[in-house]
């Protein structure tokens, strides 16, 4: 279940929803995935999203996923990827600028866990370790006690996301891995987050200490388009985007640095998903 920050429940993507049940669900499904969701494949698949052959495709979505494109700069669209990656026009979301506040670093539907003694946490039906999300049981280890934030993005959402406060970052590390969906249905199935391609960077940050930052990709979602290695960063600027496919952000925070808005809290004990956007306050500094 999805609900927003209002309270109000909404729908999860159906159409997609349906399609994922009989990949995930049957034999012939799943054979097929085995040919979907290797690398070779999706880099095929990225290429002709990049070029204009997919633009006839970019209308139709719209149509189907209820877009509002009057929020989005839709001028020089020549493919599918210029439309999956548009840019939000100016102003159309507010980045909230104080400095105890923590941010969402994009529009998504978010769930939060706290890190247990032995550094797992559960999404949805499967167990998740923080040290096979970052392939170090050394640095899962800063994190035990802490807070994992989830942050899993649909087709139809914004998919560019924004740092969640001032600092520097380290380099990225990327982890290559099978690509699969992140989608709910797929945990059935998979341990997700263990198979998928993702990476990471930790952000040192003025008010809540080293941050660990990873965006996990999806199925056919090749790219992680990350604009900087080691640098510095300001709140609210642009970090990077995905391209083509639904994908996901997770936060790492440590044991003792943020508190967690209270509806999200709750939402997520219930098995429930907050909608929530690139920018808004979702918790607090302690």
């Amino acid at each position: 279940m999805v609900r927003t920050r209002d309270g109000r429940n909404v729908s999860a993507n159906e159409r997609q929803n349906t399609v994922l049940k009989k990949l995930y669900g049957t034999v012939w499904g799943r054979l097929l995935l085995k040919i979907l969701t290797a690398p070779a494949v999706s880099e095929i698949v990225g290429a002709f999203m990049d070029s204009p052959l997919s633009k006839p495709f970019v209308s139709p979505f719209i149509r189907s996923h209820n877009i509002d494109t009057s929020q989005y700069i839709m001028t020089e669209i020549r493919s599918y990827n210029d439309f999956f990656t548009r840019k939000i026009k100016p102003h159309s979301r507010q980045i909230d600028m104080e400095k105890s506040h923590l941010i969402s670093p994009c529009d998504s539907k978010l769930t939060v866990y706290r890190v247990n003694n032995d550094s797992l946490f559960r999404i949805k039906n499967s167990l998740y370790s923080v040290a096979d999300l970052l392939n170090s049981k050394k640095l899962a280890e800063r994190y035990s006690g802490g807070l994992c934030l989830i942050f899993r993005l649909e087709v139809d959402d914004y998919h560019r996301y924004c740092y969640i406060d001032s600092g520097r970052k380290t380099e990225n590390r990327f982890i290559a891995g099978e690509l699969h969906t992140v989608n709910p249905i797929a945990l059935k199935h998979y341990n997700i987050y263990k198979r998928n391609c993702r990476e990471y960077t930790m952000l040192r940050t003025e008010n809540f200490g080293d941050v660990i930052q990873a965006e996990v990709g999806a199925m056919m979602v090749g790219r992680i388009v990350n604009h900087h290695g080691k640098a510095s960063f300001r709140r609210g600027e642009e970090k990077g985007m995905f391209m083509f496919g639904g994908s996901t952000v997770v936060l790492l925070i440590e044991r003792g640095r943020a508190v967690i808005d209270a509806d999200i809290v709750r939402n997520s004990a219930s098995g429930i998903e907050t909608v929530v956007k690139y920018g808004e306050k979702i918790g607090e500094k302690i």
